[in-house]
């Protein structure tokens, strides 16, 4: 047997777990499909098979690519599953945990890291800007389900977790080209002269373009696929899942020709194809489309990810990098996101579990192998890839495994108390739906 016949056996073996294990692990808690993945690639590259070698250090431009196409898929499916309209009042508590939590954990991580670890500032903030963005697809019960059209039949925490999601995805670039450009910066004698390109270019320019090219690339899908005047161009009547790949990849595409961040296009697109025809049927075609490749994708990255951690991926972490790790997700997330929610409408019971649930996942890994690619770091780069493994490999264990009770208790409560005062003395209204048992899959 050659490496390749062995590589193909588990890609069809994988493709069918994960077609299988969602309807098995769904009824079996406290379980989740990204650890069974995880363990399943742990447990393959412990046996004597003949399997290829798994390392993102050496094959850091392979990772970067495919954790991209992970992302940007799973930023797709994020933007059409979320129902409630894009408002200031009503994403209120998303502006909250990416104007306040963001920064604050981005801080809290980078001063942990320099402090525990006694890395270079550098490398403390890549570190910070690589365990940004949250990732609610580890772990489906804090995620919204398939879209709907109901404006008001999203329960506060999912919705909270997944367009938090949805967002920071993109906002944790300009972090990432502040610690390439400190690394650049601190190698020819510590100079502040990026500061101001980095602010005009990477946080406004960026920015203002990812949403903008979204928005238009958007808008121009929505007509296309519900008000175009030809039936034969008005793609919404034939039904076809596969065009979300389509919007994903022209609105990805095009964002980052205009030299934008293609994240948030990404996303800004789908928010914009829902709001073009909000009730449609046809958004539950795409978003299942969109759901079963972000499976596939995520249950291979989690296998490999095993199979990294399984040939001796964490062997260069130290107990100081394993403390940082369980520290932000335990003690930096949390704290950061309760600060950030403070006199907001949920209550405290829905505030706990959106802080709670800061979850690290694909995301992570890509914007490592980005960063990396970018300039060299005053830190070991398979010491950065241990800590980032450890902290992503902790958060599928834990988040994964105490999602689904928590919510589930969580929605009991919310059902028992709908009208009566919440645990903080504010009013806890009934917006719960029901708990999403649909695979879990990741960013």
């Amino acid at each position: 047997m050659t490496i390749g016949d062995g590589v193909y056996t588990w890609l069809g073996a994988g493709a069918l777990l994960a077609a299988v294990l969602p309807r098995l692990v769904a009824g079996r808690r406290p379980l989740s499909l990204p650890l069974v993945f995880l363990l399943c690639g742990i447990g393959v590259y412990l046996l004597p098979l003949p399997l290829p070698a798994v390392d993102p250090v050496d094959d850091r431009l392979l990772v970067e690519h495919v954790t991209e196409i992970c992302v940007i898929i799973s930023l797709m499916g994020a933007g059409l599953a979320l129902d409630r309209p894009v408002g200031l009042r009503r994403w209120a508590t998303t502006w909250r945990l990416l104007g306040i939590t963001m920064p604050l954990t981005v801080v809290a991580t980078a001063g942990v890291a320099w402090w525990l670890l006694d890395w270079p500032p550098a490398a403390a903030l890549l570190l910070a800007a690589v365990l940004a963005p949250t990732d609610p697809v580890l772990a489906s019960e804090v995620q919204v389900g398939e879209p709907t059209g109901e404006e008001h039949g999203e329960d506060e925490v999912r919705f909270a977790l997944t367009s938090e999601a949805g967002l920071n995805d993109g906002l944790a670039f300009p972090l990432t080209y502040a610690a390439v450009a400190l690394a650049v910066a601190a190698g020819s004698g510590w100079s502040a002269d990026w500061v101001g390109s980095w602010v005009l270019e990477d946080v406004l320019y960026k920015c203002v373009v990812g949403v903008l090219g979204g928005l238009l690339v958007g808008r121009l899908l929505g007509w296309l696929f519900f008000r175009a005047p030809s039936r034969l161009l008005r793609l919404s009547r034939h039904r076809e899942g596969f065009v979300a790949l389509g919007a994903t990849f022209l609105s990805y595409g095009l964002t980052e020709l205009a030299g934008g961040y293609g994240f948030l296009a990404v996303f800004t697109t789908a928010c914009a194809i829902r709001a073009a025809e909000r009730a449609h049927g046809y958004h539950n075609v795409l978003h299942d489309f969109v759901e079963q490749v972000e499976r596939l994708l995520t249950a291979g990255l989690l296998f490999l990810l095993g199979a990294f951690v399984a040939l001796g991926g964490l062997a260069p972490l130290t107990w100081w990098g394993a403390a940082v790790a369980l520290l932000v997700l335990l003690v930096v997330r949390p704290a950061a996101g309760w600060a950030g929610l403070l006199g907001a409408s949920p209550g405290r019971r829905e505030r706990g579990v959106v802080a709670a649930y800061g979850i690290r996942g694909i995301g992570s890994l890509y914007y490592l192998a980005y960063g990396l690619g970018e300039t060299d770091f005053p830190v070991p780069e398979r010491e950065l890839w241990a800590v980032v493994t450890f902290t992503v490999l902790a958060s599928v264990v834990l988040h994964g495994v105490t999602a689904g009770p928590v919510i589930a208790r969580l929605d009991r409560a919310r059902g028992r108390g709908s009208g009566a005062d919440g645990a903080d003395g504010t009013e806890e209204t009934d917006e719960a739906g029901e708990t999403d048992e649909k695979a879990g899959s990741g960013r």
